[in-house]
């Protein structure tokens, strides 16, 4: 990567208002000019690359054209902001390497008034605009309200609601399709054969999902072209009528190795473009290995499992060659987490063996599905959470919050390995037992293996694991946390102290046996569990122990959107550390 860019017409942007004063051969450059920093500071910082090179021409061309922060400008997942955030006053963020990490890779209403929300899950533009548009017609305010939706996000069932009631707003609203043929990977769905015979007739075709519904539509070939863009949108400014602008463009533009490679560009490590980054390694195992072997293994032998995304499948190694070796063994649902829970509950109802996996952000978006669909219904599904632990993401991907969520819906059976040997044991039980709906979260990090299989039976639910027996302090410790548990028993050592170990295996259970056996001998019990606190594992050991001389401390996250905390700040914030926990201990004790 080259290590300093000129910017020549760029110096000149420092408000929305600066573009309007350039020819359109300066905002050819202007767009050629953002389209390098953004390569060279995505590739720094690791991020979003291929939506926001696609959508740098419609993104100066909304600037020229409307007037915001008056007009108001939704995005959709807003993981394709970068372009909007470099023509409102955060260029700064994109130019200069030591600010590259000021700004969030999603809008941000703090950072600016051109952000309306703090936006990062799929499918809510249009629902969001609709509202900013009914607030406007109620106050008898004149502003155009714009929401630009793409990369799969039409699949999301949010956006079907949100387009349904927008089609009758009877006042301005435009809805920018942003067509670029790809999900995160690809499109699925039969709207998309639709948006595909669109493109084929530019527009012509008799059979039109957004007539359907009652917009106006306007088609636009080349949505990379500055000029076409501009004229377009000028078009359809000021409607009186919600309007749908339906444009292509090349996902990864500019940069040959992302239009090559549409779905590994979608959001990429830091590095990837560096030689560095080119040089073979050794490949090692990961959990994410360990479950795609065990699904191609399982499959191969029994043609009623089958494995299900909702359009994330890299997130957990679903390889384009794993897929194909899968075939109709293979699922990808598009952007439509709510219909993968009922897809998955149905199908293992009617005999299948489905295995669902989706990232621990986006299974919130599922509450309704996971209760009345799945845990109602008593589907035998198996739903692997991936990803579930503290982080230092941005407060739109927190992953910490699927233990309080999912661990109080009645019938679910959630569980929490500490070990390959572990997982790969409760994964194969899940698939073959019939009785419950169960869920597992799946190890986040390193891997972590005991040499020895794991022969448990998990049907004798909510038994936890005696791994050390001691006196007078227990750690109970969860999945990821159980080797934090470790630790502190190691620290306890020192201090003449031997404490138990337990291993709770059981998220959605306690072992009421056992939290009885401890009693004789224990006058403090910790928890330490990589997620929310509130609602979470811990309070049920606290309660159960509420009403004896058992002293607890639940070790946790607290209830707060954090955004972007390193996660050595977090741990020592919530005293997850060994030396904090200990210190904690001396106190209680």
């Amino acid at each position: 990567m080259q290590n300093s860019i000129t910017t020549t017409v760029l110096d000149k942007v420092n408000s929305t208002s600066d573009i309007k004063n350039l020819s359109i051969d300066e905002l050819k450059t202007l767009a050629q000019e953002m389209r390098e920093i953004i390569i060279k500071k995505v590739n720094t910082t690791g991020g979003h690359m291929g939506p926001n090179l696609g959508i740098i021409e419609t993104t100066i061309a909304l600037h020229y054209v409307f007037n915001s922060p008056i007009d108001k400008i939704v995005y959709d997942v807003s993981h394709q902001c970068y372009p909007h955030k470099i023509l409102t006053g955060r260029k700064d963020g994109f130019t200069s390497e030591e600010n590259y990490y000021k700004y969030t890779g999603y809008t941000a209403p703090e950072e600016s008034e051109h952000d309306i929300f703090k936006v990062g899950h799929t499918s809510t533009s249009v629902s969001l605009a609709t509202g900013l548009a009914k607030a406007r017609d109620l106050k008898g305010e004149k502003h155009n309200v714009i929401a630009l939706i793409g990369d799969g996000s039409l699949s999301g069932g949010e956006a079907y609601e949100g387009l349904n009631n927008a089609a009758i707003l009877n006042s301005n609203m435009i809805i920018i399709v942003n067509d670029n043929d790809m999900s995160i990977a690809i499109n699925q769905g039969g709207l998309y054969k639709n948006l595909q015979l669109l493109r084929e007739t530019n527009g012509q075709a008799e059979c039109n999902f957004f007539k359907s519904l009652g917009f106006d539509y306007h088609y636009v070939e080349n949505g990379n072209d500055i000029y076409t863009m501009i004229s377009a949108l000028e078009k359809v400014k000021d409607s009186q009528k919600p309007v749908i602008l339906h444009i292509c463009t090349l996902k990864g533009k500019g940069l040959d190795i992302a239009e090559q490679n549409k779905e590994c560009f979608h959001w990429i490590n830091p590095g990837i473009l560096d030689e560095k980054a080119e040089e073979i390694t050794s490949p090692c195992e990961t959990y994410e290995s360990i479950t795609t072997d065990y699904i191609l293994k399982k499959a191969q032998k029994d043609p009623s499992v089958f494995t299900i995304t909702p359009a994330t499948p890299g997130a957990y190694g679903y390889t384009q060659e794993f897929r194909d070796k899968l075939n109709s063994q293979y699922i990808d649902v598009g952007i439509a987490e709510e219909h993968a829970i009922a897809y998955a509950s149905a199908a293992a109802k009617a005999g299948a063996k489905p295995i669902l996996q989706v990232i621990s952000s986006f299974v919130q978006r599922t509450y309704d599905q996971l209760s009345q669909d799945l845990c109602l219904n008593n589907s035998p599904a198996t739903i692997l959470v991936a990803w579930g632990a503290i982080s230092g993401a941005d407060a739109t991907h927190l992953q910490l919050f699927d233990i309080s969520m999912m661990s109080n819906i009645p019938n679910l059976v959630y569980l929490a390995p500490t070990s390959k040997e572990e997982y790969l044991a409760m994964l194969d039980w899940s698939v073959e037992q019939t009785s419950y709906p169960v869920a597992i979260r799946v190890p986040f990090g390193h891997v972590i293996s005991t040499g020895i299989e794991d022969k448990t039976d998990y049907s004798n639910l909510n038994k936890f694991k005696l791994v050390e027996k001691g006196s007078k302090v227990a750690i109970i410790g969860l999945g990821n946390f159980l080797h934090l548990g470790r630790k502190v028993k190691e620290m306890l050592l020192h201090n003449n102290i031997n404490a138990t170990l337990i291993n709770p295996c059981y998220i959605t259970g306690i072992d009421e046996e056992m939290l009885n056996s401890i009693k004789a001998d224990h006058d403090l019990v910790i928890t330490l569990e990589d997620g929310l606190l509130d609602g979470g594992f811990g309070e049920k050991i606290a309660r159960f122990y509420g009403n004896s001389n058992i002293k607890v401390l639940n070790f946790g996250a607290k209830k707060e959107f954090t955004d972007r905390i390193p996660l050595n700040e977090l741990y020592h914030r919530y005293h997850l550390t060994p030396e904090l926990i200990l210190d904690d201990i001396k106190k209680s004790l």
